[in-house]
């Protein structure tokens, strides 16, 4: 999608802090830090969010699951995180490509803020 922000970051034509990529999935530092480690991993392929997904997108979203795994423990997350899905403009989704907000490097505590 040519207006897509995160589909501009894929395609190298917005810059990002790159932290993970392979074929199917890129991960870069959130610039709206969060937290001490706020990565961003989404799909290379766009997919408007968690409520779109269609079934032969679900490999793609278990296959960020095993790098949400290693990237936890590369950024030494052992003691815990916060991984977020936004959906929709009522669950705060502000950039319209599925993505996940791995949070941590400090207590994140119960209600989220």
């Amino acid at each position: 999608m040519s207006d897509c922000l995160f589909c501009k970051i894929v395609a190298g034509e917005i810059p990002s802090s790159k932290v993970y990529e392979d074929e199917k999935v890129l991960a870069f530092h959130d610039i709206d830090k969060k937290a001490p480690v706020h990565v961003l991993i989404i799909p290379k392929k766009h997919v408007d969010s968690l409520a779109t997904l269609e079934a032969s997108d679900f490999d793609t979203v278990a296959h960020i699951m095993g790098v949400v795994q290693k990237l936890a423990s590369e950024f030494g997350l052992e003691d815990g995180f916060r991984l977020v899905a936004n959906t929709g403009k009522d669950g705060g989704q502000t950039v319209n490509h599925l993505h996940f907000h791995l949070l941590g490097g400090r207590s994140l505590g119960w209600p989220p803020g």
